[in-house]
């Protein structure tokens, strides 16, 4: 009996110690001292040349699978079985973000990209690009700018994502169970290398370019809903032409509004970026009606970003969605569901850009970034970061690395936040409903947009990271009695980093742009 205790107590001894090098290898800042840290003012008129690039990010999706229950997990006891297409004998899944664990990909619908918009004033030089993904993380993000050779110029790299959730896992969340990340380390490598290749490709592209600005602020409303009240929506189109000096050719367009690109929702089997590919197939290369060209497209390279989807923003199965063309309505997730918001937002955005509201011809870029240290308060969040699900590392204890960005363009202004944020941060209208877990009237005032000084407010949401999502303190809510009259708390908060987040990004926010428009 004491020989079973020393034994036991000598591999008790050895766990403890593998764990806490597991954790403090988990813990580590993977970037120690880096800072993005950036202020650059220019208020000179100075002539703009612009550049787009796509480069595909789609991954290889080897193994198809049948599922025997049709609960669209891939569970062996449950009767599912799988077809070895590379024939190595073992299952190869692509574990689909999103919804849940154990979402294997059974194929591919349409390509993922990383599709780059460059913007140069001769002194500064953007990058903006949007992957096809559910997020990417800071410490990803420094990793891929050291990818981009110091003789592309690029002063700055801004990466957002569409938010899709029919893409793979590059958060480590969606896994096969929730102790396992979902994260391919060679296909993560590989969406690093095409998105440098992107931002080079769009530099070498470069042209002398004018911008042409459009907006659509209330045709896109019927396509979204929001499932947390109070309703607030950032649903309007604000849009971007850039249109070759030269030649008058489209050099590329940028899309922005908010919704969560999960149109097909949890069912959906096949990888794909959701409406947001109906969106740009239709604004590149024509709205259709079966074979006829129903309405031209603009050509060049459309980039798609998303704005404040916190809410929660969805064209939820709920929500019906009509075809553009016939009476047909589409309620449950389906292609044609989204193939219909996608021609139907198309068909918004290349009517609008038909009257810009304004062209900009020359202009200088003035920019400010700061690095930010947040405080993981979320209980599940600081579990997956010690045991590696949540792979990023810390930098600092309980603490991650983020990064905040304001940018004024002529009388264009852009604000970038790293998760999901509420739409009445963004636009007004935070409330302090009766059941709130905090006495408090509303900190994130006034609203970002009404802080900003150009005439066209862009707001790029999931920039530069994802931390999930972003809810005003005065509606945080996970303590009965709950708000509005709910039976439960609602979904947001079990994603977010805590009640902190919000107030701390505002304040940021708030002396950036202060700062910025006291420099214009």
């Amino acid at each position: 009996m004491k020989t079973f205790f020393k034994i036991f107590g000598k591999v008790l001894i050895v766990i403890i110690v593998v764990l806490l090098l597991g954790f403090r290898s988990n813990l580590k800042d993977r970037n120690p001292g880096y800072k993005a840290d950036l202020k650059i003012i220019n208020g000179n008129l100075s002539s703009l040349n612009a550049g787009f690039a796509a480069f595909p990010i789609t991954p290889e999706v080897p193994d198809r699978w049948t599922d025997k229950n049709g609960d669209a997990k891939y569970n062996p006891k449950d009767g599912d079985t799988f077809t070895d297409g590379n024939g190595n004998g073992v299952f190869d899944p692509v574990w689909i973000a999103g919804f849940s664990n154990s979402r294997a990909a059974n194929g591919i619908h349409d390509d993922l990209w990383a599709r780059t918009m460059v913007i140069d004033d001769s002194k500064t030089r953007l990058a903006i690009v949007v992957l096809d993904a559910i997020g990417f993380m800071n410490d990803d993000i420094i990793d891929v700018r050291s990818l981009i050779p110091a003789e592309a110029g690029v002063t700055y790299t801004i990466i957002t994502s569409t938010h899709t959730h029919e893409g793979p896992d590059l958060l480590g969340l969606w896994g096969k169970s929730p102790f396992k990340s979902g994260i391919n380390k060679e296909y993560l490598e590989y969406v690093k290398s095409q998105v440098a290749k992107s931002v080079v490709t769009a530099v070498k592209s470069l042209r002398p370019a004018r911008l042409a600005i459009s907006e659509d602020m209330t045709g896109a409303i019927p396509l979204v809903k929001d499932t947390r009240k109070p309703e607030v929506f950032d649903s309007g189109l604000r849009l971007i032409r850039a249109i070759d000096k030269e030649n008058g050719n489209t050099l590329g367009s940028l899309i922005a509004w908010a919704d969560h690109a999960e149109t097909l929702w949890s069912d959906n089997l096949l990888i794909t970026s959701d409406f947001c590919h109906y969106v740009r197939e239709g604004v590149e290369k024509g709205v259709y009606n079966g074979d006829s060209l129903v309405k031209p497209g603009i050509g060049g390279v459309a980039v798609y970003i998303n704005g404040a989807v916190g809410g929660l923003m969805t064209t939820h199965p709920s929500l019906t969605v009509k075809d553009p063309f016939s009476d047909q309505e589409y309620k449950e997730p389906t292609y044609e569901k989204a193939e219909a918001q996608g021609k139907q937002l198309a068909l918004l955005v290349l009517n609008s850009m038909e009257k810009p509201v304004e062209e900009v011809d020359s202009a200088g870029i003035s920019i400010i970034v700061r690095t930010l240290s947040l405080p993981i308060d979320n209980t599940m969040f600081k579990l997956g970061t010690m045991f590696g699900i949540l792979d990023r590392g810390t930098s600092g204890w309980m603490k991650m690395r983020s990064e905040l960005s304001v940018f004024n363009i002529g009388p264009l202004s852009f604000s970038t936040l790293p998760g999901e944020v509420y739409p009445e941060i963004i636009n007004g209208g935070v409330e302090s409903p009766e059941g709130r877990d905090f006495n408090i009237e509303p900190v994130e005032v006034p609203s970002i947009r009404e802080m900003m000084i150009g005439k066209y407010k862009f707001i790029f949401c999931l920039a530069n990271d994802e931390i999930g999502y972003i809810i005003p303190k005065s509606q945080w809510d996970v303590k009965a009695p709950f708000t509005y009259e709910r039976k439960d708390s609602p979904y947001g908060e079990e994603n977010s980093l805590g009640p902190e987040t919000a107030p701390l990004l505002h304040k940021n926010l708030e002396e950036m742009l202060t700062e910025l428009n006291q420099s214009e």
